[in-house]
Order: structure tokens, then C-alpha cells, then sequence
């Protein structure tokens, strides 16, 4: 295959035949290659040397990213090929693999149309290869599998050409088991991963050479081949015959879907309150280039001469400088000042993007990550849903008063660029709170504002952050207004399940219900079809209903009474920490005829007061979030691990050998994370690797709730001892 040099003028010539245009994210778990694997095809593209792809890592331009040797934030970059005499566009998102950066795959995958998923051959599907390539499915991008590192099964773990082979089957089995699982109707057993068909290829990306079902018939290797050459280490004789980024090309541009043939699958599922049968909806199937403009941002990159920067697939249309866009959210018009292309740390000057291709546009002010930008008002695309928490806090504080304005800039442009970072201001002491997915997460965005945006902060130890639960079911209670003319009465309870699932999965949305649409899919799992039809709000995993009849003036209350149902839930009354999976009827109210009576100083205490009288009788407990931990480790150091995880309260979920490797799995509480890298070198002599995923807030051993809710009021400034149900009636 002979190669061209392209450059930005060739990339925006190639948007155009858009059956040629793959749109494609490189996903795996960390450290199993990504990037090393990405720098291949960058020097075919003619970006960089092909003596340095693997070892330049050209995606990971973040200095942090370089010191650490991770990809902490995904990186996007245009690529021209030619393949069988035709011309390719390969818009390329190279996304991390570390737990704590998970969102930052969540996103992408709204992007692409296809994934690489890319599999160590050694450690096979890890929890993070899992959980990727499930989210992948969900947004609906098909998977090819590169199976990486397949010199560590000759020369670590000494196993011959057969048990290899054996290897490579349970990785697909795997892999396929998840995709039968997750894929979409109809595509299950098309999207399947196998030898034969040609979406499966094995090698070593640091080594450069990969094989495939066609690049062995077509060079005449065999996998004896490639056991002697790999034991010998005759490397470059494999790169000649069968060069990496020769087979992954192939597998790519044979395999996975142009934009043409991925949206009318995609659009139904990422725009699943829209009308297909609009103007719209017709315009985006066909990723009509004569459409209007739609598309979703799923980046924003911060540029200090540009200002934000949306990073946008879109769907139908074409946007350049001048195209009049609308932002959902932000309810306004406005104007895309510039276009460009990234090409990993360069925004390279576009005259247009168009359907099916993703661009950067400047001028997008306020927008966020998930943002529905059109030509026109419109029905918004699906929320991205994240599926990890914000568990782990710091206060952060400006070193001197006068770098304050300059903090809050920084920490304004941080949490534009990552949604799953939650700021707070806490008003009485001056002090932001900030919260993250894990301690690097937050390490990375102190270093950001330390060095990038040259603010000198001082910052606390961090923080784990905890959740209220309740246990049972009180009510009717009543709570007065301070001037005694308002009586409210409210029932809590624990809120079925079934809807707390489809609330999380987002089956349901958040806030004020709009249409019987939402009701409707309430009933269909079960709610009560009269209490469904009711709900004045969804809020932090919790609805809020009225089952009054015929109150006067209950409509002229409703936003205030609203306001403090999730003030009540955003600040529980145990500990101030939120609260999730609760029911509140207000089950009946007594108003005064005259207004002036009843405004928010009145209400909100009137409402807030009953229900945390309520949630105290019923009973109200503390939930704190856990990781799942996978340790890999020699046979004899598994005795060690298992008595210092249970010294952390770790549950042990399950243990597996392998000759002389053991993989054990545990749940870990946050609390108990603190120093666990340290303590685990210790206790294996260095001879261990672990992993963590996100596991979910779990309900917090009885005799511990007392003491940590006192230190978490103390914490806040807060009398030691919770209050009781009486205190809140009086």
C-alpha cells in the first residue's frame, strides 16, 4: 500500500466523501497500549517518524501525561490514508484507561462510530476493558479487537504456539460475551468479534507488527512463525512482513461503519425524544451535508486566546465561520467565529466541517459537555451519563486574597472541560470544595492550577464524600411555617428500586416532569399509576409527589415547595450529606388565603422541617462508596493481601490462579484507600499490580455511622451529635 503525506487542506478535502470518513475511538484499560498502538498509524499518516511511533507517544502531549506515562485526557487528531487505491479520512480519539478519567471515554464514545479495543494479552479483559467497552455499546459504536503485548506470552509467561492460541480464544470469548450482552438488536451476532472474519488482530504495538486472519494468508506467517521469531527477537523481520499499522488499518476502514452507515442505528438511541420522522430526524439519518447544522459537543478545550472551545461531532449539515448555531441549554444563538481540526495539541484553521466529521467551533460561549447545538430550537440529544461519582473532596484556597478572581476563573474553566468535577463554595468560611473521582483525579487538576493557570493555592487533605439513606417509612408529619399560618404534611419512604434503576440509567430524567411520557414509563415499571401521574419532581435519585386533592392555592406554592424538597435532599438531616432513593408525598396543607403569608421565608422551612422530622422517625443511615480492587500478584503474597484488605474492611468478591499468578478481587471502602499503593508494595515486595473500578455507595457498617456522622458535622462546623426528629417539630 503505497502512502501519501497529508496535510490539513488534504483532511478537509477527504470530509467531503463521507463514505470514506471513519470516526473511531482506541479504547482499553491502562497501560495495555493505547497510545503506544495510536503512534503507528500517526507516522503513517506521515505526523511523525516511524522509528519513533511507540516510544514518542505523540497523543499524550500533556506534560503531565509524559511525567506520569498515562493518558489522562482524551486526544483527538485527523488523519489522511490512502488504502487500495482509495482516499480515507480516520478522525482518531485516543482515550485513557485509568478509572479516574473514565469520562473522559464516556464522551468520546458519543463522537465515534467504531472502537479499537485494545486487550494486553497477558492480563486479558480487566475491569476497565469491561466497563469501556459496555458504555461503547450503549452509545451504540462497533468494536474491532487488537489483542497487544503477545510477546509477553513467549518470553514471560514461556507458553507455546497452542496454549497462546488458547489464550487469544478466551480473550474473544470475553469480549464477545459482553458484546451479546450489551449490542444492539439485531447486531449481536454482526458485531461479534472472530478470527476469521477479519475484525481480530494480534501483535505488539511498542514492536510495531500486528497479524490478522488476511495479513497471514497474505504474507504466508504462520503463529510458529511467529513463536521463533518473538523468542529470538527478531522483530523487524515481523514488521516487514506484517507492519502494524498496515493491519490495523485494514481491520478499521473493512470493519467499522462510515458515518452513512452508523447514524440511522445511532440517532434513534442518541436522540431518543426525537421525532425520527422530522425534518431533523430524516436530515441526521441520512448525515445529510445539505441538512441544517445539528451536532453534540462532547470536549471543551479551553484556549487562552480563543476562549472555550467546542469540540462537536456533528450529524447533519455543515458549520463554518459565520453559521448561526443554536445552544439548547443556554436558550441563544450564537455565532461560530472560527473552525479548525485537531491534530493532537494543535487546533489547525478549517474552512468547514461537515456531517458525519468532527470539528472545533469557537464562539460556542457557555456551552457544556453534551450541549445540543442546531440551526434551530430542536429536541436535545441524550444526556451523557457518567458512570463513576465524584467521592473524593479538597478544599481548595487561594494562597493570597488578591488570586482569588483568578481561582474561581481557573476552577470555572477546569469544570467546563471535565462535568465530573463538582465545585462548591462553602459561604461561611470562603473555601471551595472540590470533588473528584479518585486522589490522582484530583492531583492532576491541583497541578493544573498550580502550573497552567498559575494560581498558588493551599489545599486540605482530601475528604471522603458519604451519602444518607433511609431506612423505612414515617409520616404523616406536620411542619409549620415560622409564623404558624402554614401547615404542611408529608409521608417518607424508601423509593422502589425499579425506579432508582431507571432513574440512574437515565429511562427517566431528572427534575420537573414534562409530558405524560414520563409517567407512562413510571407505571411500566411498576409505580402506582395515580402517584406517577403526580410527581412534582425527580431529584437526586428521589421523586417528590403531591397526593393532595383540592388545596387552594397549592399552585402558587408548588416551585417554593419543590425548591425545598431537594434542599432537604441536597444537605440530609444526619450528617449534611446528600441524600438519594427517597419518596416524599406531601400528603395534605393548609395555606393562608393571603400571599404575603406564604413566601420563601415561610415555605421552605414549612416543608423542609417535616420531612427531616419524617426521614429522623423512619430512620436515616450513611452509605459510603467503595471500589472494587483487582490485584494481580505471585501465589505466595496472596495470604499477605487478603489480611491487609480485610484490615481495610475489604469484602473479598473472588480469587483466581493461574500457575503461579493469582488475581484477587475485593471491595474496598474510599476511607480505607488512603496509603493502600504504599502498604500493598509492602506487604508484596513490589511484586504486585492492582486495578480499581467504581463500585457504588454501600450501606456503612451500623457501630461506624455514629463516628464518622460526628466528625462529618464537626467537619462542617455542625454540633457533634445529629438531631433528633423533635427538634425539627418543635
Amino acid at each position: 500500500m503505497a502512502k501519501k503525506e497529508f496535510v490539513v487542506e488534504e483532511v478537509q478535502r477527504l470530509m467531503d466523501n463521507q463514505d470514506n470518513i471513519r470516526n473511531v475511538a482506541i479504547v482499553a484499560h491502562v497501560d495495555h497500549g493505547k497510545t503506544t498502538m495510536t503512534d503507528s498509524l500517526v507516522a503513517r499518516a506521515g505526523l511523525i517518524s516511524k522509528e519513533l511511533a511507540g516510544e514518542q507517544r505523540v497523543m499524550d502531549f500533556d506534560e503531565q501525561e509524559q511525567a506520569r506515562g498515562i493518558t489522562i485526557k482524551s486526544a483527538n487528531i485527523s488523519l489522511g490514508f490512502e488504502f487500495q487505491g482509495q482516499d480515507y479520512l480516520i478522525n482518531l480519539i485516543d482515550t485513557p484507561g485509568h478509572v479516574d478519567f473514565g469520562f473522559h471515554v464516556v464522551r468520546a464514545m458519543r463522537a465515534v462510530d467504531g472502537i479499537c479495543l485494545v486487550v494486553d494479552a497477558v492480563e486479558g479483559v480487566m475491569p476497565q476493558t469491561e466497563t469501556n467497552l459496555r458504555q461503547a455499546l450503549k452509545e451504540r459504536a462497533k468494536p474491532v479487537l487488537f489483542i497487544n503485548k503477545i510477546d509477553r506470552l513467549i518470553n514471560e509467561l514461556k507458553l507455546d504456539s497452542n496454549a497462546m492460541q488458547a489464550r487469544f480464544v478466551k480473550i474473544m470469548t470475553q469480549v464477545n460475551k459482553i458484546i451479546e450482552t450489551n449490542a444492539p438488536e439485531g447486531k449481536q451476532l454482526e458485531w461479534q468479534v472472530r478470527v476469521d472474519k477479519g475484525n481480530v488482530s494480534f501483535g505488539t504495538a511498542f514492536n510495531k507488527w500486528a497479524v490478522s486472519y488476511n495479513s497471514m494468508k497474505r504474507s504466508n506467517i504462520g503463529f510458529k512463525d511467529i513463536y521463533d521469531k518473538c523468542s529470538a527477537g527478531e522483530h523487524a523481520w515481523l514488521v516487514e512482513k506484517s507492519p502494524l499499522d498496515e493491519v490495523l488499518l485494514e481491520m478499521i476502514i473493512l470493519h467499522l461503519p462510515s458515518p452513512k452507515t452508523a447514524q440511522p442505528y445511532r440517532i434513534p438511541v442518541l436522540w431518543k425524544h426525537g421525532d425520527m420522522n422530522s425534518e431533523y430526524g430524516k436530515s441526521m439519518t441520512a448525515c445529510d451535508i445539505k441538512g441544517k447544522p445539528i451536532g453534540v459537543c462532547f470536549g471543551i478545550v479551553y484556549d487562552e486566546h480563543a476562549g472555550e472551545v467546542g469540540v462537536v461531532r456533528l450529524f447533519s449539515g455543515t458549520a463554518e465561520k459565520g453559521t448561526m448555531l443554536y445552544v439548547c441549554s443556554k436558550k441563544t444563538y450564537a455565532k461560530v467565529q472560527q473552525v479548525g481540526i485537531y491534530m493532537g495539541p494543535d487546533r489547525v484553521a478549517a474552512e468547514r466541517v461537515i456531517a458525519g466529521n468532527i470539528g472545533a467551533l469557537v464562539g460556542l460561549k457557555d456551552i457544556y459537555v453534551g450541549e445540543t447545538v442546531s440551526a434551530e430550537p430542536m429536541e436535545p440529544f441524550e444526556q451523557i451519563k457518567h458512570y463513576s461519582e465524584p467521592v473524593i473532596t479538597k478544599s481548595i484556597e487561594a494562597k493570597e486574597q488578591k488570586d482569588l478572581p483568578k481561582l474561581i476563573e481557573a476552577l470555572r474553566s477546569i469544570s467546563k472541560e471535565d462535568p465530573t468535577i463538582k465545585i462548591q463554595l462553602n459561604q461561611e468560611t470562603g473555601e471551595h470544595l472540590i470533588s473528584g473521582n479518585g486522589e490522582l483525579h484530583l492531583e492532576i487538576i491541583e497541578y493544573k492550577i498550580r502550573n497552567e493557570k498559575k494560581v498558588p493555592i493551599i489545599t486540605s487533605p482530601p475528604i471522603v464524600v458519604y451519602r444518607e439513606a433511609l431506612l423505612g417509612k414515617a409520616g404523616p408529619v406536620e411542619g409549620k411555617s415560622p409564623n404558624k399560618h402554614n401547615k404542611i404534611k408529608v409521608v417518607v419512604e424508601p423509593l422502589e428500586p425499579a425506579v432508582i434503576k431507571a432513574i440512574q440509567d437515565g429511562t427517566v430524567a431528572e427534575g420537573r416532569p414534562k409530558g405524560r411520557e414520563v409517567w407512562e414509563k413510571l407505571v411500566e415499571i411498576g409505580m402506582d399509576r395515580d402517584e406517577a401521574r403526580s410527581i412534582y419532581d425527580i431529584h437526586n435519585e428521589s421523586v417528590f409527589i403531591n397526593g393532595t386533592k383540592g388545596i387552594q392555592s397549592l399552585n402558587e406554592v408548588e416551585e417554593l415547595l419543590v425548591q425545598g424538597f431537594e434542599e432537604a435532599l441536597d444537605q440530609g438531616p444526619l450528617a449534611k450529606e446528600k441524600m438519594s432513593g427517597v419518596k416524599v408525598t406531601l400528603y395534605d396543607a393548609t395555606l393562608h388565603e393571603d400571599n404575603v403569608h406564604r413566601g420563601p421565608a415561610q415555605m421552605l422551612p414549612a416543608i423542609k422541617r417535616p420531612i427531616y422530622a419524617a426521614m429522623l422517625m423512619a430512620g436515616v443511615s450513611l452509605l459510603e462508596p467503595k471500589q472494587k480492587v483487582l490485584i494481580n500478584t505471585l501465589q505466595e503474597y496472596s495470604g499477605n493481601i487478603i489480611n491487609m484488605t480485610n484490615g481495610r474492611r475489604g469484602q473479598l468478591v473472588g480469587m483466581e490462579q493461574e500457575g503461579e499468578n493469582t488475581a484477587i478481587s475485593t471491595l474496598l471502602p474510599v476511607a480505607e484507600m488512603f496509603g493502600f499503593s504504599n502498604d500493598l508494595r509492602g506487604v508484596t515486595q513490589g511484586r504486585a499490580i492492582w486495578y480499581q473500578e467504581w463500585a457504588g455507595f454501600h450501606p456503612m457498617p451500623k457501630e461506624l455511622v455514629l463516628k464518622v456522622v460526628r466528625q462529618i458535622r464537626e467537619r462542617k462546623g455542625e454540633r457533634p451529635d445529629p438531631p433528633t426528629a423533635a427538634f425539627f417539630m418543635e
